[in-house]
């Protein structure tokens, strides 16, 4: 009898792209019941995989112990003494990888890199003559890396979605009659955040149903902001910098809906089948990089011929963010309002 399958994974970065591997990774393993995987990332994304059968977390101190080549042959060493791993899949295809890969290279274990698809983004985002088509979803480009390794997913298939731990306080308002909105209204690049002056005006036209309450997401560097912003109008809430990112997911986890730009926070939301009204400036969701299972038509963006310009948002925009400033306070807020007339809990 052969080893028992045990692939170990690779993928450091960003919260939003770890994220995505998640649904991938659930059904590769619902689908293979005698497949293990030890997931290799920065310690922060560990709540990601807590209560995941057949799924080993190891912390990657790619600051500290494991920094550099040097830290790397050492993660190298660490990861071998391990388990016996009958594959490597790289989810990242970065040079920390491809530094890993070639270590593991020599033990003879066979491994697959994903394919990050450049050619084909370089040619939706270009300037002039842009090839615009919907490119293969970064889900499937994950999956691909699994169907390499011989290990078919079917991403079609019936996905539970990760139930939250509610805090009580949120449910005794959901029983109530309260709707939670989650709303993370930064992104790291300006090119993809919706104009601050504007967001705000989403804000108070939410707050002003007294059934509404609106959770302000984001980075510690964010707080300040955000902090002004729960003075200025009644019904929000921040919770940036305030709880560790495990709270953060049950929160997420209990809204409604959220309103995200092309972030992270849209597929921390997707995990959870979430709604999310998500707004697109210089990005696009035909990139490959929309939330599990979301609907399209919750995508708020306006048709230019600069978009998209730029795969993750790191460009200039070439028209002063007009695909941003363009979008109406009223059609972002409008779309959440509609989804909780749908799917929010019934008046009390």
């Amino acid at each position: 009898m052969g080893a028992r399958p045990h692939l170990l994974l690779f993928r450091f970065s960003s919260l939003g792209d770890v994220a995505m591997t998640v649904p991938v990774l659930q059904l590769l393993l619902r689908q293979h019941p005698e497949l293990e995987v030890t997931f290799v990332s920065t310690g922060f994304v560990r709540p990601l995989f807590q209560n995941m059968e057949r799924v080993h977390f190891v912390a990657a101190d790619l600051k500290g112990r494991h920094k550099g080549v040097r830290g790397l042959y050492r993660l190298f060493r660490e990861l071998r003494g391990t388990a016996r791993f009958t594959g490597i899949a790289d989810l990242h295809n970065v040079l920390r990888t491809k530094i890993l890969r070639a270590y593991f290279k020599v033990t003879g274990i066979p491994a697959a890199a994903l394919d990050k698809g450049r050619a084909e983004k370089k040619e939706l985002t270009r300037p002039e003559q842009k090839a615009l088509r919907p490119l293969k979803p970064m889900h499937e480009r994950y999956a691909d890396v699994f169907r390499s390794l011989g290990f078919g997913v079917d991403l079609s298939a019936h996905y539970g979605f990760r139930q939250p731990n509610t805090p009580s306080y949120m449910q005794q308002g959901i029983d109530a009659g309260i709707r939670f909105i989650g709303i993370a209204p930064f992104a790291a690049y300006r090119e993809k955040t919706y104009p601050p002056e504007q967001m705000v005006q989403v804000i108070r036209l939410l707050c002003h149903d007294g059934r509404n309450r609106v959770f302000l997401f984001g980075g510690k560097g964010d707080a300040a902001q955000l902090d002004e912003w729960q003075r200025e109008i009644p019904g929000t809430h921040n919770l940036a910098g305030k709880m560790h990112f495990g709270e953060e997911l049950d929160h997420i986890g209990a809204l409604h809906v959220m309103i995200s730009m092309d972030s992270a926070n849209m597929h921390l939301a997707s995990l959870y089948g979430v709604p999310v009204v998500s707004v697109w400036g210089g990005t696009h969701p035909w990139l490959g990089f929309y939330g599990w299972r979301q609907d399209p038509a919750n995508a708020v963006q306006i048709d230019l011929p600069c978009r998209p310009s730029s795969v993750f948002g790191n460009k200039d925009c070439p028209n002063d963010r007009a695909c941003m400033r363009g979008i109406e306070p009223l059609l972002v807020a409008g779309r959440v309002l509609e989804i909780l007339e749908r799917d929010g809990p019934p008046a009390s």
